[in-house]
């Protein structure tokens, strides 16, 4: 049995998309307390993703011992700043803003759990570039995005019409999204590989 710990739309479908069958479980971490305490312990971005997606994958796993639970985060880093998801479109407007015609990063982290442990876990860091967008650009594709950018840690989304805002993308398309999805196919095929296309009948 395979289990997402995470009820992102985006996650389920790359996984869907995939040819994956899987149950996609919301799970019981408080992330910012536990992403405080981390930064209180000097913790950056790549740390923070790394602890909450292991977190996760821990979190489903205890309560489902005998299933494979894919656990998985990201955080946005920005002049040394850890950046969130915006409550509310005036906030995705202002951090839009702060992040037009500079650069910034997206850490990406994957694991895996079995019984309660961590088997397995992937960072990865993708550098994007934003151009210099007017108001009424960044107004606009706030307007065509609707409330979707609000589930997103940049608030934008490079799968849609937000991708109008960038210069430059340096790193793995999936990362961006939000999961590893060829390093964690790798894992599946060493741990699970009955889950994969092709797999022979057990």
């Amino acid at each position: 049995m395979l289990i997402l710990a995470s009820q992102s739309a985006t996650r389920k479908a790359l996984l869907s998309q995939a040819g994956l069958r899987f149950t996609a479980l919301p799970t019981a971490v408080d992330e910012r307390s536990l992403e405080a305490s981390l930064l209180d312990e000097g913790a950056g971005g790549r740390a923070v993703a790394t602890a909450l997606s292991s977190a996760k994958a821990i979190n489903i796993s205890l309560q489902h011992p005998d299933a494979l639970v894919i656990g998985a985060d990201q955080t946005l880093t920005f002049a040394g700043q850890l950046l969130h998801k915006p409550a509310d479109r005036a906030a995705a407007q202002a951090q839009l803003r702060q992040l037009s015609g500079q650069t910034h990063q997206l850490h990406a982290a994957v694991a895996l759990a079995r019984g309660g442990e961590v088997i397995w876990s992937f960072l990865d860091t993708v550098e994007l570039t934003m151009r210099a967008a007017s108001e009424a650009e960044i107004e606009a594709v706030l307007e065509a995005e609707g409330e979707g950018v609000l589930a997103s840690v940049g608030a934008y989304r490079l799968e849609g019409p937000s991708i109008q805002l960038f210069e430059r993308v340096q790193g793995d398309y999936f990362s961006i999204l939000g999961l590893p999805l060829l390093p964690l196919l790798g894992a599946l095929r060493r741990f699970a590989p009955q889950i994969l296309l092709g797999a022979a009948p057990s």
